[in-house]
């Protein structure tokens, strides 16, 4: 009798879920799940933590398949050549593929006192943290949220529609994904709540302190509680454990999410940098490429060859408070349109988003393979800068001896065309 393949899952956030809920298609596979939390966060929702409308927390139960075991612990090195994960608990896990699906987090913002004084919100456990200091601040005591882009925009909106007295800095500019219209609908929006928006030159935070702020051009801000959206950062897994990164730790890999160290090992979500080309840290990229990765895997398997990338956007949602939004719309290579839609009907359906994350999750956990969201795109912009450069070729079929290679000779994407 042939054992089962073992394929692990190191993290379980929406790209970690959706590929460990997919690969249970074959009965022939063991998937196990490796996740520091026992619940599943809805990262999406980490604001609304803080401003006391939501726990941002669903039971796995809810979202994971019942033939994917969950272990709770923290992997602290990948032996590729063992095909071993270490966790920090004291066990290895042996594995046949493994899909890397950390995720991402805060980054160190290198700003004197910000370590101190500031308070990220990028994790369950930092959002925990923060809650019960905004709730013990006085009503009228200045709040400084430092970052403008979707997390910072929708902190500063939530605690000021909860009465809170509320200053965004933007470092820049308000929104800087967004088109014109858009920023000044979110603009609108924002003075309506009555925060006090600081953007432009020499906004940029120069340091923190217990009750203050100071920016680059010397003014400085009274601040009682300092929350930190700005720059994110991912966990350095991978480099950790000799694995072939970007200049942000994400693990490179071909088109088809595959590794460019080793065949056998896969990433999605925002820890995967494809072609060094990496989509933008979200939740609507992060499903699709748990997918996609899945899929890989199975054609492994299977001796098949993998399917290559066709990830695209749609636009980005942002949360203005419970009773407005804005869905900025983009087209598939996530360049802003000058169309948007605002107030209650994007509040509503910045809702429907957030609730249909979750039940796309638990709908590839009761039918796994039934998702296609990272099929619904045609070749693009992407694609033809790939082939330019010479690095839009598929992976090999599954060589399960040897490592796979990759053309590391292309050129580093540029950020512009990462839609950044």
């Amino acid at each position: 009798m042939n054992e089962n393949i073992r394929v692990v899952v190191v993290g379980g956030g929406y790209a970690g879920v959706m590929a460990a809920n997919r690969l249970t298609q074959r009965a022939d596979v063991a998937v196990t799940l490796v996740n520091p939390r026992p619940t599943f966060v809805e990262r999406i929702r980490l604001h609304q933590l803080v401003g006391g409308s939501h726990d941002a927390v669903v039971d796995y139960r809810e979202v994971l398949a019942g033939g994917v075991e969950l272990v709770v612990d923290t992997a602290t090195r990948i032996d590729a050549a063992g095909r071993r994960v270490t966790l920090a608990g004291g066990d290895a896990l042996g594995y046949d593929h493994l899909v890397y699906a950390v995720g991402s987090g805060s980054a160190d913002p290198r700003v004197p006192g910000a370590a101190e004084f500031a308070h990220p919100i990028a994790s369950l456990e930092e959002a925990l943290r923060l809650r019960p200091l905004v709730a013990a601040a006085p009503a009228g005591a200045p709040v400084t949220v430092v970052g403008a882009g979707p997390t910072g925009i929708e902190t500063a909106a939530e605690l000021a529609e909860e009465g809170r007295a509320v200053t965004l800095v933007c470092g820049g500019a308000l929104g800087p994904y967004l088109h014109a219209k858009g920023r000044r609908a979110v603009s609108r929006r924002l003075a309506a709540l009555g925060v006090t928006v600081v953007e432009g030159p020499g906004t940029k935070v120069a340091a923190v302190a217990a009750g203050s702020v100071t920016l680059a051009d010397g003014r400085t801000l009274p601040s009682a509680v300092t929350v930190w959206t700005a720059g994110f950062g991912v966990p350095d897994l991978a480099a950790r454990s000799g694995l072939t990164t970007d200049a942000l730790g994400r693990l490179v890999t071909d088109e088809t999410l595959t590794s460019v160290d080793d065949a056998r090992i896969v990433a999605a979500g925002d820890s995967a940098a494809p072609s060094e080309l990496p989509l933008r840290m979200s939740c609507q990229a992060a499903g699709p490429l748990g997918a996609q990765a899945a899929d890989t895997v199975l054609s492994r398997i299977a001796g098949d060859r993998p399917a290559t990338l066709r990830v695209g956007f749609v636009g980005q949602c942002m949360s203005l408070g419970r009773r407005s939004a804005v869905f900025q719309f983009s087209n598939k290579e996530d360049t802003a349109k000058g169309l948007f839609l605002g107030g209650r009907p994007a509040a509503k359906l910045k809702e429907m988003v957030c609730r249909s994350t979750v039940k796309l999750l638990a709908d590839e956990a009761r039918k796994p393979g039934s998702c296609t969201a990272h099929r619904w795109f045609k070749e693009g912009g992407r694609q033809e800068l790939l082939r330019a450069r010479g690095a839009g070729t598929a992976a090999a079929p599954a060589d399960h001896g040897a490592d796979r290679g990759a053309d590391r000779g292309a050129d580093r994407m540029t950020d512009k065309v990462a839609g950044r």
